[in-house]
């Protein structure tokens, strides 16, 4: 069985489900019943990347892919379009923006590559006769991404048109100058100060980030799971003392801390 037997197979599976007789919960999903299934299987997949479990990956894929499925299957219903409308779609789009691949046209760097994916990008929105949001340039960026990613993403279209900083050393001086905003913030009080210069602080770094060519939505990750580790050893400790955590006391669980780098990081091995 080849890969379009299978994908073939996938949509019957799905179609058997949907029809009378098929599962009672299948039958009652919709758009809306749907959408935190398919965000959960996008985030659970990038949880299998971040792990580097090819076994995992390949399992959150194959749901993920079964929620493309399930979301073309309800379209169909409604008329609206199907899955081989989705394939079809997305074929022809890949083509048209690889003219480099498919056509003629020339590139020879990514950055080359990505300027013309922009281009061919707005000019398909104009022949379809889609309107372009108050926003223009920066259009393309979802208002539906996650904050971290979705400021990425502004910083990254308005550099393509030169709006950026000369480099990270720029960028620090604004991250520092952000910090001394929101501490004058903090000093007057005012929650809506605070929370407009604790955002304009959080977008600064997410721009050094991107002058330092390092993903944002990573680092924070790899630093939350480092709190978790470093948690759970004081949790460990506290009770290998008979300690409970919500009676060891703010100066106990600091020096705790303090050991839990080290304990862990003698633990990691070479």
């Amino acid at each position: 069985m080849d890969h379009l037997e299978r994908l073939e197979a996938l949509v019957a599976i799905m179609d058997r489900l949907r029809e009378p007789g098929g599962c009672p919960w299948d039958r009652e999903q919709s758009y809306e019943t749907l959408r935190c299934y398919l965000l959960e299987e996008c985030y659970e997949a990038a949880e299998a990347l971040d792990q580097g479990d090819a076994g995992a990956l390949r399992e959150e894929l194959g749901d993920l892919l079964f929620q493309i499925v399930f979301l073309s299957r309800i379209a169909k219903e409604e008329g609206k379009f199907t899955i081989d409308d989705v394939i079809r779609g997305i074929a022809e789009k890949m083509i048209r923006r690889h003219p480099h691949v498919f056509g003629t046209a020339t590139a020879e760097t990514a950055e080359q590559v990505v300027d013309a994916w922009e281009k061919i990008k707005r000019q398909e929105k104009k022949d379809a006769g889609r309107t372009i949001r108050a926003g223009g340039w920066l259009d393309s960026v979802s208002p539906a991404l996650p904050a971290l990613l979705k400021a990425r993403r502004l910083g990254e279209k308005a550099a393509r048109v030169g709006f950026d900083w000369d480099g990270p050393a720029a960028v620090l001086d604004k991250v520092a100058e952000e910090l001394s905003e929101l501490r004058s913030a903090v000093a007057d009080g005012e929650r809506e100060e605070i929370e407009g210069e604790m955002g304009d602080l959080l977008f600064s770094v997410v721009m050094l980030a991107r002058q330092l060519k390092i993903d944002g939505e990573t680092a924070l990750e790899k630093t939350n799971l480092k709190f978790r580790r470093r948690f759970a050893w004081m949790e460990q400790e506290l009770e290998r003392r008979n300690t409970p955590l919500d009676g060891a006391g703010t100066e106990l669980l600091g020096q705790l801390w303090d050991e839990s780098k080290s304990a862990l990081e003698s633990s990691s091995g070479p």
